[in-house]
């Protein structure tokens, strides 16, 4: 896997910065809890072919989602259900709904296997947005590391108020491991807890491009090169130009 040409920035790179995708690519190649490394790394080589997907771009241009038929533009990687997880989730991602969520699983993909293809995707599109707007070429992905999924699924994980179950904090229990800042963790934190591995995974990254959740809460302070209301104009920007309800 070539290394991340962060020093072809025009701009200083933060070393946690650089670290961090060293290490969630690392996690990418490596079998999962629910998927090898080997479905793990189609996962990513899906997601980045999704983008020039030509139905994807109708079903996007159409006034409802369900509004356009046919099939996606695919490597053959992976199986229609996640396909079609992947490439609406990447493309139409304002427009899913609770009614579409549970036609995933019901062709074969299960709730567990759904959110940690959800993580990989945010992880990937997380490392590919931030080169892209560095001005620098996608890493190369990795290759694919052996070993068996974990298979582990929480104990009191319940659906309740989400589309798939989550695992609440006072539902946690120590098999789980970390995956909360506090107790009072807001349901972003909670979206991944049906696969905890994956959880950790994302907010290991997510909390060096924004803030580690210690931070969140504490808006009279920053710890990044900008101003806290900076940061949260950008967050704001970026959540509204693709429809996410934070």
């Amino acid at each position: 896997m070539s290394a991340i040409s962060f020093a072809a920035a025009d701009l200083p790179i933060r070393s946690d910065l650089a670290e961090a995708h060293e290490r969630a690519w690392a996690a990418v190649a490596r079998s999962g809890t629910w998927l090898t490394g080997e479905r793990r790394v189609a996962v990513a080589a899906e997601i980045r072919h999704a983008l020039s997907c030509a139905l994807c771009a109708r079903i996007k241009a159409a006034l409802s989602p369900n509004a356009v038929q046919g099939t996606h533009e695919t490597l053959g990687r992976l199986r229609p259900a996640e396909v079609e997880l992947v490439h609406r989730v990447v493309n139409d991602p304002g427009r899913l709904s609770e009614s579409w969520s549970p036609s995933v699983p019901a062709r074969g993909v299960s709730d567990c296997e759904y959110i940690e293809i959800v993580g990989l995707i945010a992880m990937v599109m997380i490392m590919d947005t931030c080169m892209l707007a560095l001005g620098l070429p996608l890493r190369d992905l990795p290759k694919p590391a052996a070993g068996e999924p974990t298979r582990y699924r929480p104990a009191g994980a319940k659906k309740q108020a989400a589309w798939l179950p989550l695992t609440e904090p006072e539902d946690a229990s120590a098999a789980d491991g970390p995956m909360y800042p506090s107790p009072k963790a807001g349901y972003i934190y909670r979206a991944l807890s049906l696969v905890p591995q994956t959880l950790r995974d994302y907010w290991a990254l997510a909390s060096v491009h924004y803030l580690p959740g210690q931070y969140v809460y504490q808006f009279d302070k920053s710890i990044r090169a900008i101003s806290r209301p900076q940061t949260e104009i950008l967050a704001a920007r970026v959540s509204a130009m693709h429809q996410c309800v934070y």
